[in-house]
């Protein structure tokens, strides 16, 4: 990342996790930015509570809102009618938006609420421990099921576009990040609901009860 980059938008160094994609998530979003020209004082950045809620209140140099669990969506909303010339940007985790606060999701979609949701995909919950969530795959074992998960997990996109939006985007952070780059302009630039999912890995929890490494999760998450 450019010096000039981080004296623009970063106020601190990242605090993940070592093999977290979180920090690529960044960065992709931060270029994304720089390259759109985009003003933080008009923008507002929304969280709710996870490993991934961080990306934005810990680091971003703007207006940010570390929200309840599961109610960033819903919190945005609000932002937006309330003043429909900020643009409003959610960041967190699949735990957060997809399991606890799916409600809302599917309802910011079927509404087209003009805000921009970019899921990170860690498929459990990181922050508490790495229990299941509604995307942990089928087999995955997490602290909550060390047999393996025999519940079929949420296509985020299917599931999205099936609740009407119509801008929806998956990405992973391997083998060309440059993707995500293009694909974070792409769902700024949108002028009603975006949804982008970034998979993101967690080695730290996934991996660990999976026996993975940062490397091996990079790679079998491209599959």
């Amino acid at each position: 990342m450019k010096q000039e980059m981080i004296n623009r938008y970063v106020k601190r160094p990242t605090v993940f996790c070592p093999g977290c994609g979180d920090g690529i998530l960044m960065n992709c979003f931060i270029h994304a930015c720089y390259e759109l020209k985009l003003n933080f004082k008009k923008m507002v950045f929304v969280s709710g509570i996870g490993c991934a809620a961080w990306i934005s209140d810990h680091h971003f140099k703007a207006h940010t809102f570390h929200t309840t669990h599961g109610r960033a969506i819903a919190f945005a909303t609000g932002i937006k009618l309330g003043n429909p010339e900020l643009e409003v940007v959610v960041i967190s985790g699949d735990g957060d938006l997809a399991t606890i606060g799916g409600n809302h999701l599917i309802h910011a979609a079927r509404r087209n609420v003009p805000i921009t949701v970019i899921c990170a995909n860690n498929s459990l919950y990181g922050m508490t421990g790495g229990q299941v969530g509604a995307t942990t795959p089928l087999g995955a074992r997490t602290l909550t099921t060390p047999q393996g998960n025999s519940e079929p997990p949420f296509d985020l996109i299917k599931l999205v576009s099936a609740a009407g939006a119509e801008f929806t985007k998956r990405f992973t952070l391997y083998p060309k990040p440059q993707k995500l780059v293009r694909g974070f302009k792409d769902a700024l630039e949108f002028p009603g609901f975006s949804f982008v999912e970034v998979i993101s890995p967690c080695p730290t929890h996934f991996g660990k009860m999976n026996k993975l490494s940062a490397v091996d999760m990079l790679k079998e998450r491209t599959k």
